[in-house]
């Protein structure tokens, strides 16, 4: 087989790195982390030795995927971190059999948050000649953006991309499109941009792979009145908010009156009734109260008509998550808090894991505490699917580190968490989206189907090249030009 990218076996199929998507200061990793890729990457050598591969066709195959994962495990335990662990048998990580039993699912996989960037928009027209947006780009490399044009690496960010990436590098299904807080006027993504990403997909005859949101920020002017056109022209199917953003810098809350219930009576009168809210990773301390989930329950009680989907679950990344502690107030207790206050276990509100899931990876306590608690207190019908790609490359290892993951026996007797069992993992990676987005059973049978979509990546996945690459920012650098020219 021959390799577009990464012929040598550089890359790790399971991605443990400092990127974020572009919210928060990238997060370098530890002493954990580090022990992890080293470990995996002697792995990777040693068994593809053993199976008489190169370590390219070794890590591109389950194999490799299951080896990281287990020396994932070892360098964790050796940290101390046992409350979580990727459930994989030994020989997994040179017995395809083994390795496609955890990591080869067949599950419907709806991810709630994705975005791409178009790389010709007319965003960019507004920024001047010597601008660089995203410019961690050059360095995070792929085979589209090599050019000789000065912007050509944004096209690792376009459609064309986010299509390779989602659709026929990871097992994802149906993706929906969101957006990134800014004005009006700098938006790197459109609704017009975003209609015509998904007139790509239609091109594959898929029906319903990509669904859209209209990013709504009611406390910004011409937002609310816009909501019509957005619905009536582009189909949009839920709306994307962001509390603690304004283009003043100051944010919302949900129970404000002239600015979050009139957004809530808007997408009520529209029938429209899904909202994503940005919750947590704080943009920093001058709306960091609207980071928080204190406006989720009683505005869920005030509509609850209304899905109201919390991305990111309030997690705040770089702190570790740890059992319900009600008196902690942030993080992803801020979520469970106001679930338990205002009695919404299996209601209208919904834990979303983009972005949140990537992180936590990194440290299995605290995703075990985290999964843990969520299940416990939202339940296991309300935790929604999500991986903040592309800007974390392709999702298909996200997709696989959930497959095998469990939370320990030790965790479960300690703080009554239950297990992750299938039935678990399923709603999460899928089944639970179908009911805020009011989708029928018919959309699940057609993409555990035939339809051109799944025929395409059948074929593909006969000569698999995934380049194992993310494009979010990777340090303080990479961050601060992001937010520069980013509208951030």
């Amino acid at each position: 087989m021959t390799s577009i990218h990464d012929p040598d076996g550089t890359r790790l199929p399971i991605k443990l790195d400092s990127t974020s998507n572009g919210e928060f200061e990238p997060i370098p990793l530890g002493p954990a982390e580090r022990l992890a890729n080293e470990l995996a990457q002697e792995a990777a050598g040693r068994n593809a030795k053993r199976l008489g591969q190169s370590r390219r066709q070794f890590l591109v195959s389950s194999c490799g995927a299951a080896s990281t994962l287990l020396a994932f495990n070892s360098a964790q335990a050796a940290m101390g971190r046992t409350g979580g662990w990727f459930a994989l048998a030994e020989e997994a990580a040179l017995e395809p059999a083994a390795a496609d039993a955890v990591l080869a699912g067949n599950e419907f996989i709806f991810d709630v948050q994705g975005h791409f960037v178009n790389p010709t928009g007319a965003w960019l027209q507004a920024l001047p000649e010597e601008a660089r947006p995203l410019s961690g780009m050059p360095a995070a490399g792929c085979a589209r953006g090599v050019g000789e044009g000065a912007r050509d690496y944004l096209r690792c960010l376009g459609p064309e991309a986010f299509v390779q990436d989602v659709f026929m590098d990871s097992d994802t299904d149906v993706m929906v499109l969101s957006f990134v807080p800014s004005t009006r006027e700098g938006e790197p993504l459109t609704i017009e941009e975003a209609a015509a990403a998904r007139e790509i997909v239609a091109q594959l005859e898929g029906t319903h792979r990509l669904i859209l949101h209209g990013r709504v920020n009611p406390n910004q002017d011409g937002d609310v009145e816009d909501m019509q056109r957005l619905r009536d022209d582009f189909g949009i199917q839920a709306w994307k908010t962001y509390t603690q953003w304004g283009p003043e810098g100051q944010g919302f809350y949900l129970t404000d009156e002239g600015t979050g219930r009139r957004f809530l009576d808007e997408a009520q009168r529209l029938d429209v009734p899904v909202i994503c809210i940005h919750k947590g990773i704080p943009f920093g301390q001058q709306s960091y109260e609207h980071s928080l989930c204190t406006d989720v329950g009683p505005a869920a009680r005030e509509y609850p008509d209304i899905s109201l989907l919390i991305y990111h679950s309030g997690f705040i990344p770089g702190q570790a998550e740890g059992p319900y502690d009600p008196d902690r107030g942030e993080g992803i207790d801020s979520l469970v808090q106001t679930v338990v206050e205002n009695d919404l276990r299996g209601g209208n509100v919904y834990a979303e894991l983009g972005s949140t899931w990537r992180f936590l990876m990194r440290d299995p306590d605290s995703a075990a505490h985290a999964l843990g608690k969520l299940l416990l207190h939202l339940g296991e019908d309300n935790i929604l699917w999500g991986t903040d790609s592309i800007w974390y490359g392709s999702p298909q290892d996200q997709i696989q580190a959930f497959r095998a993951f469990q939370i320990s026996e030790e965790f479960q007797e300690r703080f009554g968490y239950p297990a992750l069992t299938d039935e678990i993992k399923r709603k999460i990676l899928g089944l639970n989206a179908l009911r805020p987005y009011r989708l029928e059973a018919d959309v699940l049978r057609h993409h555990l189907g035939e339809d051109p979509v799944q025929m395409a990546r059948a074929v593909y996945r006969e000569t698999p090249d995934p380049h194992f690459r993310t494009f979010g920012p990777r340090s303080r650098r990479e961050f601060l030009n992001f937010m520069r020219w980013s509208g951030g």
